[in-house]
């Protein structure tokens, strides 16, 4: 642990990156006030005393009222929440003298932004929205900011990525796929996203900037699926399926909680590359995320 670096307050705390970002910066030696809309947390005492905890109110904080203060200023903050809803709290962030904000978004924003799902153009809509309010509100009240923005987010068990391909994949033993699924990926380590998180507070190369921040190893689509067969210790049948079956499909899938935002663009965009460079954070954070591996991961 280094020494004393201050406070930070995390939106998001319980999120699947906001889960490695805690022990990360306790470990950097940040005091930290983590928000969480779970009230279990907040009544609960916490693992570590330099962790405080308070309950993220599920209303907008338009005009700053009924916020509870911090019993010093809270400068720093670290927003793993969808940034589509950052918005809502910049009276809070103001009211704990917020003057750094670093801020997760994704590569979904430019990803979907052509999509022919109504859903997946209104997600990148909201994404591209989220990030000019920040940068906007920033501007304005004269605070600084970093925006991440991660390609597909796997934590085994946890996120809505991987963990929904190895369920459909453990109900079924096998994965359908549109055409070859030839597109390229660069999936990222939530914990590699906290990570940069971290070293986003005191880089001053980082301030005002965005980022693209991608996995180590650049693998096709096919690929993906199968170490995901692997690490579930199956044998891999990736199966080629027609379009029409795929939309069918997607009718039935969407019953079931693990894949109910599946959808037709999904499948297309198989075949489609979407790898960013993160060379730019590389240089500015120190980023060094991990390659793909699945190994003794999955739950």
């Amino acid at each position: 642990m280094v020494g004393y670096r201050g406070c930070v307050g995390v939106i998001g705390a319980t999120s699947i990156v906001g889960k490695y970002l805690l022990p990360l910066l306790v470990d950097d030696g940040w005091d930290i006030v983590a928000f969480s809309r779970r009230i279990q947390y907040v009544k609960e005492p916490a693992e570590n005393q330099r962790i405080t905890w308070q309950l993220l109110a599920t209303s907008k904080l338009s005009d700053g009222s009924n916020i509870q203060q911090s019993e010093k200023p809270v400068n720093f903050w670290i927003s793993c929440a969808p940034i589509a809803v950052l918005p809502e709290y910049f009276a809070m962030l103001l009211a704990h003298d917020a003057r750094h904000v670093i801020a997760v978004s994704s590569t979904s924003r430019f990803t979907k932004s052509e999509s022919s799902d109504e859903q997946e153009k209104k997600i990148a809509k909201d994404l591209t929205e989220g990030e000019e309010y920040l940068i906007t509100w920033a501007e304005r009240e004269k605070v600084t900011f970093t925006i991440l923005r991660p390609t597909l987010i796997y934590d085994p068990g946890n996120d809505k990525n991987v963990s929904a391909i190895a369920s459909f994949i453990r109900r079924f033993s096998f994965f359908p796929v549109l055409g070859t699924a030839c597109g390229l990926r660069q999936p990222i380590h939530a914990q590699d996203v906290a990570s940069c998180c971290v070293a986003a507070l005191t880089s001053g190369a980082a301030i005002n900037k965005c980022y693209n921040i991608s996995g180590k190893e650049i693998i096709s689509y096919r690929e993906m699926i199968n170490r995901i067969f692997a690490a579930l210790d199956k044998r891999s049948r990736i199966i080629t399926v027609p379009l029409w079956l795929f939309r069918l499909a997607i009718l039935f899938l969407r019953i079931f909680p693990p894949f109910k935002k599946w959808s037709v663009a999904m499948a297309h965009r198989m075949n489609h590359d979407l790898i960013f460079s993160h060379e730019d954070a590389s240089r500015d954070l120190g980023f060094k995320p991990r390659p793909f591996n699945l190994t003794n991961q999955m739950p």
